[in-house]
């Protein structure tokens, strides 16, 4: 069997190409786009004749996001605006600019903060309420959940922020690494603690990245605080390895991701056995346990002082627009908001989202996020 180095979600280390909004989105635009002048993607250029209302509007993206100039001219022939598109780090990175910058925002619109940090805009007065128009019904149970007192929001209801896609962070397994040495796959975070798994796990570092700090997130809402500090420690006692970033445990690390790693349990998405299969395609080589995951909803929003609100909201429709929606599967590795949007057939049979995920809303990850990584420093001696 040959296993296909997956190109999923990540912080740092995702490859995602042009092919982010689809060939066929593409191809149609050019045609729509013949003789445009689009200003240059660092947001240069006319923004409207004095008096006139602003005719560009600049979007700021995590580094993982889809190609910039293609979005941008999608985005132009879509919304009527000249769209510019701004990269800001990974997804910790993008929200420590946007609030360093309050007040005098480098962008009118962002896509990319997520759960972890989302708490940290809404408190720093960084971002201005809206409801879109064409709100995804996923779209609006996510953000009412989330940012909504009770859960209980009418179809008036402005949120801070918009969801726009979402992943699923797990434990996933190689099942044939398993078969081979005849030993039944761990299937739950108590698991992972078992002996016969010592020294068989590598999860990512939370205070590193945004995918290992969901992990956290997710055992702190299975085993409570301060309980997931004492799951810690034996899991560190088990053998756990621990390692920056996604590509140094996934690519580095793993019996399947591509390398000469050792270890065959891996903290990684959902969506990553949809990208080991068998040479027949038949099957995946791995396997995501489903009782390990959490949710991770990427968010976009409009930036408070924008120079072009408008516009702003303009784009943030647009990445709730159908076709901007199924093209995330395949250029983020994400899944989109849209629930209605047909999935890749390899997504359908080895990609699903879990059922139960141990999740917990933004603003509680806010409200113990910084003690929580201290107090998981001090315990695992990172």
């Amino acid at each position: 069997m040959r296993a296909r180095t997956p190109h999923i979600h990540t912080r740092r280390s995702r490859g995602i190409g042009t092919a982010g909004l689809g060939l066929v989105l593409v191809t149609a635009l050019s045609l729509s786009l013949a003789g445009c002048d689009l200003a240059p993607a660092d947001g240069s250029g006319s923004a409207g004749a004095e008096g006139s209302a602003p005719t560009e509007v600049t979007l700021v993206v995590h580094d993982s996001f889809v190609d910039g100039d293609a979005f941008a001219a999608a985005a132009s022939a879509a919304t009527g605006y000249d769209v510019h598109v701004l990269t800001s780090g990974d997804g910790g990175e993008l929200t420590n600019t946007l609030v360093l910058t309050k007040g005098a925002p480098i962008a009118d619109a962002f896509f990319g903060v997520n759960d972890t940090f989302a708490s940290r805009l809404i408190d720093n007065d960084v971002v201005v309420p809206i409801r879109p128009r064409a709100l995804p019904d996923r779209a609006a149970s996510i953000a009412t959940a989330q940012f909504v007192a009770g859960g209980q929001a009418s179809e008036s209801t402005t949120f801070p922020m918009i969801p726009v896609d979402l992943g699923a962070i797990c434990i996933n397994v190689d099942t044939d690494w398993f078969a081979a040495h005849e030993v039944a796959p761990p299937a739950s975070y108590d698991d992972l603690l078992d002996p016969a798994y010592a020294g068989l796990t590598v999860v990512i570092d939370p205070t590193a990245s945004t995918t290992g700090a969901a992990f956290l997130t997710g055992t702190v809402a299975a085993f409570g605080d301060p309980g997931y500090l004492g799951y810690w420690e034996r899991l560190v006692k088990n053998g756990v390895r621990i390692e920056p970033g996604w590509s140094e445990a996934y690519n580095g690390q793993f019996t399947q991701g591509g390398g000469d790693g050792t270890f065959p349990i891996v903290l990684s998405y959902s969506t990553s056995p949809a990208w080991t299969l068998s040479d027949d395609g038949t099957r995946s080589t791995t396997e995501a346990l489903l009782n390990t995951c959490t949710t991770q909803v990427e968010y976009a929003g409009v930036l408070a002082g924008a120079a072009n609100p408008e516009g702003a909201e303009a784009v943030v429709e647009y990445l709730l627009s159908p076709e901007f929606q199924a093209s995330i599967p395949e250029s983020m590795y994400m899944y989109p908001v849209d629930a209605t949007v047909e999935l890749p057939e390899d997504w359908e049979r080895f990609a699903a989202l879990p059922d139960a995920p141990h999740d917990l809303t933004p603003a509680e990850v806010g409200a113990s996020r910084e003690r929580w990584l201290k107090a998981w420093s001090e315990t695992v001696g990172w």
